[in-house]
């Protein structure tokens, strides 16, 4: 019995929308980077917890509050009922291109 992982690649454009600009990075929100990684937000961040020494600033942070009030007004991103009790915190392109 083969039980190997398929990898499946995500086409590009698919990213480039994810792509936002925070303290003048480029940068993906945690529930993106997770969806793509096919896990829950809240396990991408406990593991992010529980290895923080490989996760330096440069790589990733937590936006403010005026950072996420930005973000929600210029993506058309709605605040969910019951959605999140912390800033979201983001990957940085330094992150993405560290993790392939």
């Amino acid at each position: 019995m083969n039980t190997q992982h398929q990898i499946q690649l995500v086409p590009a454009e698919r990213i480039e929308e994810l792509i936002h600009v925070a303290r003048e990075e480029k940068v993906l929100l945690d529930a993106d980077l997770a969806r793509l990684y096919g896990v829950t937000t809240g396990n991408l961040n406990k593991a992010v917890v529980r290895n923080k020494g490989r996760f330096p600033s440069d790589f990733m942070f937590q936006l403010t509050d005026e950072e996420t009030a930005a973000l929600i007004f210029q993506s058309g991103r709605s605040k969910q009922r019951g959605g999140r009790r912390h800033n979201p915190c983001v990957f940085t392109e330094k992150m993405l291109c560290r993790a392939v």
